[in-house]
């Protein structure tokens, strides 16, 4: 709840300057608390909507002349969104503060404030298909066959969290909320709480249970800050651990093995998801185990699969 106060806190103190008139500021603030209270979005939804709604206020006034955000037509929607183009923001980018804006006018005609939304004639910019990065087979074997993990505590923690990153495609928030209590070693599974509170059990194998025992066992050695006591993961001076320090911590592992540019904990994740998916895997299992609301999301990870088929092909048939 502290992160939306201090969202809303902003927005507060800077009303003179982006929000000339006090209506606009209450109304974009009881939308971020519907989204963080009944839609239960996460801080950084709720942080990148506050921004977008921000930047258009912000263009409204100085670029249109309308000081009511709710006064706003397509037409000044419509120059934003070239606005945005013409300073090289990406089409993806664009889409996604298209669909802050959507979200936000349909909740204001939903509370009766106004009577139609702006955005009825607004479309999104087409985007490329991105085909999700992924190691392959043998890169994620020599992650955890070759390379060596620090002596002690510090090195356990390292190789759990690569081992759970890509034994179960959580996803780097849902890593680092995890508490001791949501390993259940008797059943052989974890409990992820994933995007707007929605629990999901990840089933493991006997050898990842067996590093969690361990882990678990030498965590309870350190010394631990107030209120991390059930934390799963602390850094090095016992404290929750945080994004940058996963990530940090991910991109020097990856490094030692692949030359992949990008090499973030979502990589795991779609490592995961891919090595699920060549070894027979039903899709709408993995799109259970990933947390996805629809298969839509899941089906991205089918174009490597095809990709791989067509390799073979060429390679195998006769006429190829």
């Amino acid at each position: 709840m502290g992160f939306l106060v201090s969202i809303i806190s902003w927005f507060y103190g800077n009303i003179s300057l982006i929000f000339p008139f006090k209506w606009d500021i209450m109304a974009i603030t009881h939308f971020l608390e519907y989204l963080q209270k009944i839609k239960r979005y996460s801080k950084h939804t709720l942080e990148a909507y506050s921004r977008d709604l921000e930047q258009f206020s912000f263009f409204l006034t100085e670029e249109c002349g309308e000081d009511d955000i709710a006064q706003a037509s397509h037409r000044d929607i419509r120059t934003w969104i070239v606005s945005l183009s013409e300073n090289n923001i990406s089409p993806r980018s664009i889409n996604r503060k298209i669909t802050t804006l959507k979200s936000f006018y349909k909740y204001l005609k939903a509370e009766g404030k106004i009577t139609q939304s702006p955005m009825a004639k607004i479309v999104s910019l087409k985007t490329k298909k991105q085909v999700p990065l992924f190691l392959s087979k043998e890169a994620a074997q020599s992650l955890f066959d070759d390379v060596e993990f620090e002596e002690g505590f510090k090195g356990l923690r390292d190789n759990t969290i690569l081992e759970l990153l890509y034994a179960t495609g959580m996803r780097r928030t849902e890593l680092i909320n995890m508490r001791v209590s949501d390993v259940n070693i008797y059943n052989s599974e974890v409990k992820v709480l994933g995007k707007r509170n929605k629990e999901r059990i990840i089933p493991i194998s006997p050898a990842l249970v067996n590093l969690l025992k361990e882990y678990i066992s030498e965590r309870g050695k350190q010394e631990v800050q107030p209120g991390n006591g059930n934390i799963l993961f602390i850094d090095n001076k016992g404290k929750k651990v945080y994004d940058k320090f996963v990530y940090n911590l991910v991109k020097k592992y990856l490094s030692a093995i692949t030359t992949m540019q990008k090499r973030s904990p979502h990589i795991l994740r779609h490592t995961f998801a891919t090595h699920m998916l060549e070894n027979g895997a039903d899709l709408n299992a993995i799109k259970e185990l990933l947390g996805h609301a629809n298969l839509s999301a899941t089906q991205v990870y089918t174009h490597s699969t095809i990709e791989k088929l067509k390799t073979i092909y060429k390679q195998a048939h006769p006429r190829a």
